[in-house]
Formats: C-alpha cells, sequence, structure tokens
C-alpha cells in the first residue's frame, strides 16, 4: 500500500513538473518554430527558412534598438550599482530613525507606478528644457535603478562587522584601502546582486522608456510593444529566439560546465576545479567581448556626426526602407525615422515639443485638430514643386481637414470597409454582404470581427442609422451606441491588425478593415495556396475615407529639408515604389500612371472617388465630443 502511494506521490509530482514547464516554455517553443516558417502567418505553415534572421540583421531598426537596449542597461547598471553601494554606505552608518526614514524614502519609487515615476520624469525633463532623448532615458534608468542596488548591498553591509574595518585602520591600512580590502569582498555579492537587478529591469523597461525617449530612440521594449500594436513581424521571433537561445548558453556554462577531480593549489593553499576555472574563463571571456563591442559601437556612435538632418515621426510599416537611404544618398541630408502607433500617441509627443521633428505623417482629423492648435507649420509649395502630381481630388478632400490645403501634402489614402471570406459564408448559406446593415445579420453570430477603435466602430453603426460619421449630437451617438449593443453578440472579437491573421485563417467570417489591407491579404492567401477567396466590399451606406498627409510640426529646426523630403516623396518614381511596398493606395496621379494595369484596374484599392457617395472624411470633433464618444465607447467594451 506505501509503495503504491509512494508512486502516485511521485507520479504528481513528476506531472506537476513537466505541465508547470510546459506552461512555462510551450510559448517560448512556439515562437521559436515560428521564427522559422516562411509564412508571415502565425496558423499557417508555409515550410522551413531563414529568412527571417536575415532579415533581423538587415533591420536596421531592430540593431539600433538592440544596441540601444544593451548599452542603456549596461551603463545604467554600472552607474547606478556605484551610486546605490555609496548611498547604502552612507544609510548604514545612520543613526536608527533616519536610516528608518531614508529607507522609507528609498522604497517609495519602487512601490510607486511606473507610468507615474515616468511622466513625473519626462515633466521634469521638460521643465527643465532638456530634449528627450539618449541621455534622458539613460538619466531615468539610472534614478529607478539605485534603490534596488541600495535594497541589495544593504544587508551585506549589516552583515559585516565594523571592527574588522576599525583593525585595519589600526594597522596602518588607510580608509579605501580597508574598505576595499575588507569590506568590499564582504559586500561583493550584494553588490553583483544588485548589479544583475539594475541591469534586469533596465532591459526589460518599457513605460519609463516610453516616457523619456527621444526622436529615433528605440529599445527592444518598444520597439516590440509598436510591433505588437500593428500586427508583429517575424523578424521579432527570430531575434527573441536568439535572445533566449543566448542567455540559455551562458546559463549552461555558468551551472553546467564539466568538473574534474579538484587539485591543491599548494601555494596558494585553496581547492581548485577544472570546471571552476573553464566557468571563470568564460564569464570573465563573455565580459570582456561585452566591454569591447559596447565601447566600439559607443564609439562609432557618437563619434559619427551629421551636419544636415531631418528628423520623421511616421507610422509603422509605412515606407520602403529603401526610399530613405536613396534620400539619404540623393541629398546628403541624414534621417532620424521614428515610429507612432495611433494619432492619439503622436498627438501629445508634437504637443509638449520636447521632441521636435521635421515631418511629420497624421490622419485628416489629427491634422485639422494639429492646425487648430496651432501646431504646424505652414508649407512653402515653392520647395514642394512635386506636389503638382498628387490628383485634385485629393486636395478637395483635404479641404475638409486643411482649408485652403496650407499644412498637409496627401501620401497614402483609402476607404474602410468589409472584407468576406468566400467559403466561410457558402458554408454559412449567406449572400456576400454588400452594406453595413449586414453586420446586423443573426446569422453572423461569433463570425464578425470589429475594429477595436472608437471613431472607425461608431462610424460603422452611425452610417447604417444614414447619419454622419462626424457627428456630435448626444442622441444619435447614444442611438449608435445602442446599435452597437446589440450586435455585439454576433461580434467574434474587436481586433485591430489581428483582423489580416483571423481573416487569412479562415477564423471568422467578415472583418471591418482598411482598404491598404486587401493587396498583402491577397498576395498571401495565393502564396499559402488558400481554397477561398477574401473580397473586400465598400458598403451602399457610405464609409470614411482616410487620407493621411506629411505635415511641418510649428518647431521643425529643419523646415526646408523637410519640405525636400515631402518633395522627394511625392517624385512619382518614389510614391511608385511606396506604393508596392505598403500596398496602401496612392494620392499621386503621376505614380498611378506608372502601376501595372493589375493594380489601376483594381476597384477595391483604388475606388473611383467621385462614386463613393455619403462617404466622408474625419473631423476633429473638439474635446467635448471626443470625451463623449469615449464614455459611450467604454459603456460598449464593458457590457
Amino acid at each position: 500500500m506505501k509503495t503504491i502511494q509512494s508512486r502516485l506521490k511521485r507520479f504528481f509530482e513528476d506531472f506537476y513538473l513537466v505541465f508547470t514547464l510546459i506552461f512555462l516554455y510551450a510559448p517560448i517553443a512556439v515562437m521559436m518554430v515560428l521564427s522559422f516558417n516562411s509564412s508571415k502567418s502565425r496558423s499557417q505553415w508555409g515550410g522551413f527558412t531563414f529568412e527571417w534572421y536575415r532579415h533581423m540583421f538587415e533591420s536596421a531598426a531592430i540593431m539600433d534598438a538592440l544596441y540601444n537596449t544593451l548599452l542603456i542597461a549596461f551603463l545604467s547598471a554600472l552607474i547606478a550599482t556605484v551610486l546605490g553601494t555609496v548611498a547604502a554606505i552612507g544609510v548604514n552608518g545612520m543613526k536608527k530613525l533616519p536610516q528608518t526614514l531614508f529607507m522609507g524614502l528609498n522604497n517609495i519609487p519602487m512601490l510607486n507606478s511606473d507610468i507615474v515615476t515616468g511622466i513625473s520624469l519626462m515633466l521634469m525633463f521638460i521643465a527643465f528644457g532638456i530634449s528627450l532623448g539618449f541621455k534622458t532615458i539613460l538619466l531615468a534608468h539610472i534614478t529607478f535603478n539605485v534603490p534596488y542596488v541600495m535594497l541589495s548591498v544593504l544587508p551585506k553591509l549589516k552583515q559585516t562587522s565594523r571592527y574588522a574595518y576599525e583593525a585595519a585602520m589600526d594597522l596602518g591600512a588607510g580608509p579605501v584601502q580597508a574598505f576595499f580590502k575588507v569590506v568590499f569582498p564582504d559586500i561583493l555579492p550584494g553588490v553583483i546582486s544588485g548589479f544583475l537587478m539594475a541591469f534586469t529591469m533596465s532591459l526589460d523597461d518599457f513605460i519609463i522608456t516610453h516616457f523619456t525617449r527621444g526622436a529615433g530612440i528605440n529599445t527592444l521594449s518598444t520597439l516590440i510593444y509598436s510591433e505588437v500594436r500593428r500586427g508583429i513581424k517575424p523578424s521579432m521571433y527570430a531575434l527573441s529566439t536568439v535572445i533566449f537561445t543566448t542567455v540559455l548558453a551562458l546559463l549552461l556554462i555558468t551551472n553546467f560546465a564539466p568538473a574534474k577531480a579538484p587539485k591543491e593549489d599548494r601555494r596558494e593553499g585553496r581547492q581548485t576545479s577544472f570546471g571552476t576555472a573553464f566557468r571563470r574563463t568564460a564569464m570573465i571571456g563573455a565580459a570582456f567581448l561585452v566591454c569591447i563591442g559596447v565601447g566600439y559601437t559607443s564609439f562609432r556612435h557618437f563619434a559619427s556626426t551629421h551636419s544636415d538632418e531631418l528628423f520623421v515621426y511616421n507610422w509603422g510599416e509605412y515606407i520602403d526602407e529603401s526610399v530613405i537611404a536613396q534620400f539619404e544618398e540623393e541629398t546628403g541630408i541624414h534621417v532620424t525615422y521614428d515610429l507612432f502607433d495611433t494619432n492619439e500617441e503622436m498627438y501629445p509627443v508634437i504637443e509638449a515639443g520636447a521632441i521636435q521633428y521635421d515631418a511629420v505623417c497624421p490622419s485628416d482629423y489629427m491634422i485639422q485638430r494639429m492646425a487648430e492648435n496651432e501646431l504646424l507649420a505652414e508649407l512653402n509649395y515653392d520647395n514642394i514643386p512635386n506636389a503638382a502630381n498628387i490628383g485634385e481630388e485629393y486636395f478637395t478632400r483635404s479641404e475638409e481637414f486643411d482649408p485652403g490645403n496650407l499644412y498637409a501634402v496627401p501620401y497614402c489614402w483609402g476607404t474602410v470597409g468589409i472584407l468576406y471570406n468566400s467559403r466561410r459564408l457558402e458554408e454559412l448559406g449567406i449572400s456576400p454582404p454588400t452594406g453595413w446593415a449586414d453586420l446586423w445579420d443573426p446569422r453572423y453570430r461569433g463570425e464578425i470581427l470589429m475594429q477595436d477603435s472608437v471613431r472607425d466602430a461608431f462610424m460603422v453603426a452611425l452610417k447604417r442609422l444614414g447619419y454622419s460619421m462626424n457627428s456630435t449630437d448626444e442622441a444619435e451617438l447614444r442611438e449608435a451606441r445602442d446599435l452597437l449593443l446589440a450586435q455585439k453578440p454576433l461580434v467574434q472579437a474587436y481586433v485591430v491588425d489581428q483582423v489580416r491573421d483571423k481573416m487569412l485563417n479562415g477564423e471568422a467570417a467578415v472583418g471591418v478593415i482598411y482598404s491598404g489591407e486587401l493587396l498583402y491579404l491577397q498576395e498571401e492567401a495565393e502564396a499559402l495556396g488558400l481554397d477561398y477567396e477574401l473580397t473586400y466590399v465598400i458598403p451602399t451606406e457610405g464609409t470614411n475615407i482616410w487620407i493621411d498627409s506629411w505635415v511641418i510640426p510649428y518647431n521643425a529646426r529643419n523646415k526646408e529639408n523637410a519640405e525636400k523630403w515631402i518633395n522627394f516623396l511625392c517624385r512619382p518614381d518614389i510614391a511608385k515604389k511606396n506604393f508596392e511596398y505598403i500596398t496602401y493606395a496612392t494620392p499621386n496621379a503621376a505614380a498611378f500612371a506608372l502601376l501595372a494595369p493589375a493594380y489601376r484596374e483594381n476597384t477595391q484599392v483604388f475606388p473611383d472617388v467621385s462614386s463613393l457617395v455619403n462617404s466622408e472624411v474625419y473631423r476633429y470633433l473638439g474635446t467635448e465630443a471626443d470625451d463623449l464618444y469615449g464614455a459611450l465607447w467604454k459603456e460598449i467594451k464593458a457590457q
């Protein structure tokens, strides 16, 4: 009986251990497998490839983010360790009451919310006129890490005997010599622990970095966050796999190096082993390589100066990277290129003025808001002669949010519509949708993907009701809210870029999507050999015609360079190259004429603007209306 109980106990212990390991490492295993998948889909296997690893090493954004992450983590941890250790020694010498008070103050930053710390540091830098950038992230990380170092060093200091230090002084040692010969060896484990903790905290931090970074500065955390918001690229799986395997290799070197029988070092009177020596050599060698690499890349990073610069702020995956390189080569202007995820994220950055961008690419309604709040500089069209290539109808549409076309030059445009899976509709016995009203058909239960965006969701409901999508009438908006609540049981999920993968994988029948995603989805479906068609339809009730345009902020330091940039992007060959990369419709008439007939004749991507009856451009509705929309949207999401 005891044997059976013992076996059962051992079985459950092993089962629990295996279950825990699977729970911890299965996601990492999936990520590693996806890093070798030739398809961008997360559920369709397209074959084995090393392509994403090549993309990772060729991506300037990823390599810069990796470099910034390691450099900031290393420097901030090193400086915080020195400051924290010195502070811990000072606190340890205090009397009990002031020591207690000081430690209470030291613990507040650790207990405080990261977002409060990040915002307060950002406001402090702005108040003192310090431009956000690499130095502000470094200062913020040092500030953030010092309390953790103190918390690691203080317990070791309390374990040391002050009499040993005094005895060393009595024997003729100086204060510095006595400290490093007597005290420091005793507290070294705490110092190392504090350094490692500070390094790890800095490596993983997102919130504080997000609020204190400047133009062109990304770390892995901020880059991955922005990628996830847009739909993460497989090259990020490759990067994560490399980081994981590197850490695993270091752990194996540290903990599982082969050990031989110890031999006596007679001169020192100590016991050493081959395994210990191997581990020490490996770790010293790794540290040496890291220091050399950080030092060399830092020298190259800070030694490179550019007399002619341009700071660009754009959406992710919204330009062919070769276009940036070509602009730099042709003009000699160095481009610092930074990304934002939403208009709402971009706006406070420009409004605060701590980061001075020269060219920004917002959407229609946000351009209106920026102009009304005097955040934009008027364009000098004498410096942008290629703007004549933009179709007149797009400048006419732009008048709705930029009267007189004073501030903005159209860059990309499109519509919001319904993407449907033809095979899934056949299985459900439903005819293809033609309008927004079809999204309330009860036969679509669990098959609808709606945009997780307040304006886009309300646009669908308002257009179905026959109202303007720019309505500020409270009664109309509450009617739209009720309509969205009635639809909610039919909705599978509210998503943003995830609609692409879900529709590509056949997980839903219909999804609200931007027209620019269509070509990518159709090409990916063809590459995967899918046996169903993805079709896009513009609803009969009308929809949103969106226009993203280039503008120049009021505080731009390189306005003429920004106008050269806009002029370059309006060149027909450059606009054509951009379209073929991002697949979002170009308003450039001269570039449109250069496209292949298959593109020009695709009325889903390039519909006749004049035929889009009842369609509108989003306008900025003011703070009061934005608050009303936001409150009603919270009611919908909460139920």
